[in-house]
């Protein structure tokens, strides 16, 4: 039995809103459609680039193309599922103080440690970085074959989704890159928020400050930590919607059949 896929929502984000619930950054209000907003990052060039591979997929679809087989949705379906399931077990497993024998370890304060150097962000950005580098390349290797498997022997409205799909990445991967590599820096701000308010709350209390006690059960960098890691599985699930957005659209074309 194959796994529920999550559902594309290409208007409303679960990052966006996320981002918005922590304060991080106002919620979206724009009333624009996402194809309103996607034009505005096009350029002439880049619509020139669009333009070409529709009347390339369109040209090459003109013969009669075979049926997609329901079987090779399911398949990559299922592919889909174990990439997802085991980039969010990393995440999960790696956020954790305990760690287990994850490759990207959580950076934790350590015994002696001075509370001004254990508060330091650079540590945490470089974990949220090294974790954006270990989803990148599974994903679009997934989305590049299954670009393939529709241009290779599917239908002829598959044929031309992926002749597109193909054209949109090479246009927007830069300013994707660009704009998710801004995440660790407004994940900061949060940081920054919840320890402004522990310190606050050591003041009026005159305790003194210990790190060790940090990530206890609603200490603010245990907070913090499980905010992060709700940070990155919606990043995930935001790298993954055009390849879901593609499975979907495969899926779909079966049931014609």
């Amino acid at each position: 039995m194959t796994q529920a896929l999550p559902g594309t929502d290409f208007s409303s984000s679960g990052l966006i809103r996320l981002l918005a619930e922590l304060s991080i950054v106002e919620a979206a209000g724009s009333k624009e459609f996402p194809a309103e907003r996607l034009g505005q990052w096009l350029d002439v060039a880049a619509a020139i680039t669009l333009h070409a591979a529709h009347n390339a997929g369109s040209a090459s679809s003109r013969a009669v193309q075979p049926a997609v087989k329901l079987g090779s949705g399911v398949a990559v379906k299922e592919e889909f599922a174990r990439l997802r399931t085991a980039r969010v077990e990393s995440i999960t497993a790696s956020c954790s103080p305990a760690g287990g024998s994850t490759r990207i370890r959580l950076p934790l304060p350590k015994l002696g440690v001075d509370p001004e150097a254990a508060a330091a962000y650079g540590p945490y950005r470089r974990f949220y970085l090294a974790h954006q580098a270990e989803m990148e390349p599974g994903i679009r290797a997934l989305r590049s074959r299954l670009r393939e498997a529709l241009a290779g022997g599917a239908s002829t409205r598959l044929r031309l989704l992926a002749a597109l799909d193909e054209a949109l990445d090479r246009i927007l991967i830069a300013r994707e890159r660009q704009l998710l590599a801004t995440l660790p820096s407004l994940l900061e701000r949060r940081f920054q928020q919840l320890l402004a308010a522990h310190q606050r709350a050591l003041l009026d209390s005159g305790q003194a400050d210990e790190p060790l006690l940090w990530m206890q059960p609603g200490g603010w960098l245990a907070i913090f930590c499980e905010e992060l890691q709700a940070m990155l599985i919606a990043e995930l699930d935001l790298r993954l919607q055009p390849t879901l957005g593609l499975i979907e659209a495969l899926h779909n074309e079966a049931d014609r059949h």
